[in-house]
């Protein structure tokens, strides 16, 4: 065993070992839509007193933290997003009223002396065009109350109580601080100065610009000299539940500036266990699928390959769990999807050692595999940063779960490369020493050309003689697919169109008109239902609050029984615009980044020949979906830019073959050279995507509805990309060259032998060819 592959060893070795104990002892952080809960975005909003900016925001966010925590929520997340938005994660809250009614109140608490009969509007209220609070009497006349003399601010704590004694149930009891203690005093007394029974001997306390409570202070208490003891109750014929609530209300504090819910999200516990058990089994069948692939394809290399594949998942699983990284729904498939794509790397480098055992079939087999890995690793290390490139602009530009998938995508990506230039390589390298396998060619997968490889050998199609064919025929899918926008029209979901999407599984069978006419009946005829699933029915309507969701739910439950909500998706109007803004401008980022790597990598007309493939497969992909009448969704935009990676990355495999056979033969005509790059890289092409496919078929079959859409959508386009990277990108690119100035590329010179090498074959010291 060579240094240089005692040193992979142990880096193998070591980075295996901390990945299994960080398996075996740490668990996966899940996402609500895995464990079940709810989700709110909240959007800060300018006030009377405060602007919403960062500070404002950071002191509102602690204010709810405090609030949430007496609620009893099991590890509740809350986190800033952004100058002005509070997202807020509360697991295992499936009725998510009672928490968005605390959560929302401003609980703005003001003590006031009552001022008595007369004009309800200070001077300086009328200056500001505001009315000024009242209180009404036993007569029906309003009251006029005076400024605050005390905030909330100085309420050290406050609790709920049930007072037996006086009959006046349940009360709230409020302690202040010091410096509010004499303030409350202070202001008792000055009450005190009034006459009993006097209206102005009365103390109002003001919660939200409501009078909650307005106590006579006792006839025992002298003018001038207030309640001492720096507390108070307040009474107000509440129930147990509103006592608690208003404590916990106060005592929490109360909001800088008030909020507003912009998205909100629940999910039910059964559809992330359905989920995590759906993605499991496909991805065990899937991976399965994958590595008999991969066995019979590459033999006992093959093999190896499966091992460092199993590998990979332990590292990247390890990876995920040890950064503390959400596991959602789309990240769990994006998970399963890397593990179709870390192939990739493998069938790269063993298609290239192919290719180089058959320039030179007595060479050393292990020549051969060396050789392999260093002449890919240019099309390993573009392919791979141009995925990571997607997976950046998912985790910049999405937000929530597409930002978790795009998380799950970039560490499943650099798992990939450690799997397969590290692990794959030390096991390769390893088994090539032996002379069994270097001696029988069935063994060991890589002295074989292979079917698709011998088939073109022998075919020898001239593929890229009429290149402006191939691109009519992508003309015609474009238009077809555009037919499909303009005539059936794009099914955005509730995330860019604002609104509320609710899925509900009823313990009897409900048909839709059923569940449409018990709904129209509620007052909910604008509502849209349609199946979802095994039986479940989906609500999709317009604005609608948690009190109108109950209503509905209600309705529903009168046709089929015991009513269980599976999902609710609530999204306000301007951050559905916002999202589908973002949606926009991430793509069109994601086709400028693409632009200006594949510029600097290659030719500026491979760089735009490979943005117009990609450009071609958004505009399929957006169109089959208007055909098959699917919801464009945020985790379609997450499958779309996925898309956009893998269409990209099959580019750069083609064009970075054409850039190094152009080079060696500089007065060769380029379209000669294209179809001689293409038909060297098909064989690559085809293994890579029988193995992304087997873990999308596995995940469409076996994935569940909410995997469905997902599978689908990269499914259609790892098809359209694959062609497209061959089909479109290659004749643009040589209809462009016709008009480039620019040079053929520089020919690639070979390193020197070292010294001592003597007559030994400059190929053997892995040079690239």
């Amino acid at each position: 065993m060579t240094r240089a592959t005692m040193v992979r060893a142990v880096l193998a070795a070591a980075v295996l070992l901390v990945s299994v104990i960080i398996t075996l002892t740490m668990s996966p952080r899940l996402g609500l839509d895995l464990q079940g809960g709810t989700r709110m975005v909240l959007q800060a909003k300018d006030s009377d007193t405060a602007k919403a900016d960062r500070e404002s925001t950071d002191r509102t966010l602690e204010v709810l933290r405090r609030r949430i925590d007496s609620l009893g929520v099991t590890e509740p997340t809350l986190t800033r997003s952004g100058e002005d938005r509070i997202i807020v994660e509360l697991p295992d809250v499936q009725d998510p009223r009672k928490a968005t009614e605390v959560i929302g109140k401003t609980a703005q608490l003001t003590f006031h002396a009552v001022q008595g009969p007369g004009a309800a509007n200070s001077a300086e209220d009328k200056d500001k065009g505001k009315e000024g609070l009242t209180l009404p009497d036993e007569q029906g006349r309003e009251l006029a109350l005076g400024p605050v003399a005390l905030s909330g601010a100085g309420v050290k704590k406050a609790s709920a109580e049930f007072d037996g004694q006086t009959g006046a149930g349940w009360t709230v009891s409020l302690d202040f601080h010091k410096d509010a203690g004499r303030d409350w005093t202070r202001l008792t007394g000055e009450a005190a100065c009034h006459p009993a029974q006097d209206e102005r001997r009365r103390v109002a306390i003001v919660l939200d610009q409501q009078v909650i409570s307005s106590p006579q202070v006792s006839p025992s208490v002298s003018c001038g000299t207030g309640l001492p003891s720096g507390s108070t109750q307040i009474t107000g014929s509440f129930s147990a539940d509103e006592a608690r609530e208003l404590a916990l209300l106060i005592e929490g504090g109360s909001l800088p500036v008030p909020v507003e819910i912009v998205e909100q999200r629940t999910v039910g516990p059964t559809l992330g266990a359905d989920a995590i058990d759906a993605s499991f089994r496909a991805a065990l069948i899937g991976a399965a699928a994958t590595a008999l692939f991969i066995t019979v394809v590459y033999r006992l290399f093959g093999a190896l390959a499966a091992v460092a594949l199993a590998a990979y998942g332990v590292i990247s699983y390890a990876a995920l769990v040890g950064l503390g990284v959400t596991l959602t729904l789309p990240g769990l498939a994006g998970f399963v999807l890397a593990i179709g794509m870390a192939v990739d790397a493998n069938v790269l480098v063993f298609e290239r050692a192919r290719e180089e055992h058959a320039l030179r079939p007595g060479r050393p087999l292990r020549s051969s595999l060396t050789a392999g890995f260093k002449g890919a690793w240019s099309a390993v290390a573009d392919s791979n940063v141009t995925t990571l490139i997607a997976a950046g602009l998912l985790f910049f530009l999405g937000s929530g779960p597409v930002k978790g998938f795009g998380v799950t995508l970039g560490i499943g990506v650099l798992a990939s490369m450690f799997s397969a230039l590290v692990i794959a390589r030390v096991l390769t390298e390893t088994a090539a020493r032996s002379r069994f396998v270097g001696d029988y060619r069935g063994v060991n997968g890589i002295a074989i050309p292979g079917r698709v490889r011998t088939w073109l050998a022998r075919r020898d199609p001239q593929l890229m003689r009429r290149p402006r064919r191939w691109l009519m025929i992508s003309a015609v899918l474009i238009a077809v697919a555009v037919a499909g926008i303009v005539v059936r029209g794009v099914n955005f979901g509730v995330e860019f169109t604002g609104g509320r999407l609710i899925e509900y599984s009823t313990s009897r069978p409900v048909d839709v008109e059923t569940a449409r006419s018990a709904l129209a009946g509620a007052g909910f005829g604008d509502a849209e239902v349609t199946t979802a699933g095994a039986g479940d029915i989906s609500v999709r309507t317009g604005d609608l609050d948690n009190n109108g969701e109950h209503e509905l739910r209600s309705a529903l439950a009168a046709e089929g029984g015991e009513t269980t909500k599976v999902r609710d998706e609530l999204i306000g109007p301007s951050l559905g615009d916002e999202l589908r803004r973002n949606a926009l401008i991430a793509l069109a980022i994601a086709v400028l980044v693409q632009l200006a790597y594949l510029a600097i990598r290659f030719r500026w007309t491979f760089a735009v020949a490979s943005v117009g493939a990609l450009i071609h497969d958004v505009i399929i992909l957006v169109g089959a979906f208007a055909w098959l009448g699917r919801t464009v969704d945020g985790i379609f935009l997450a499958s779309l830019l996925t898309v956009i990676g893998y269409s990209v990355n099959d580019s750069v495999v083609v064009f970075d073959r054409v850039r190094e056979l152009w080079a060696k033969a500089r007065k060769r005509p380029l379209a000669s050279v294209a179809n001689q790059a293409v038909l060297q890289t098909v064989p690559r092409t085809v293994n890579t995507g029988m193995g992304a496919l087997f873990i999308l078929v596995a995940l469409v079959v076996l994935g569940g509805d909410s995997l469905e859409d997902f599978a689908l959508a990269l499914l259609i386009g790892i098809v359209v990309g694959t062609y497209s990277s061959v089909m479109t990108a290659v004749p643009a690119a040589l209809l462009l060259e016709r008009t480039s100035k620019v040079p053929p590329p520089a020919r690639t010179r070979a390193p020197r032998a070292r010294k001592g090498a003597g007559n030994r074959d400059p190929q053997d010291n892995g040079a690239r060819v």
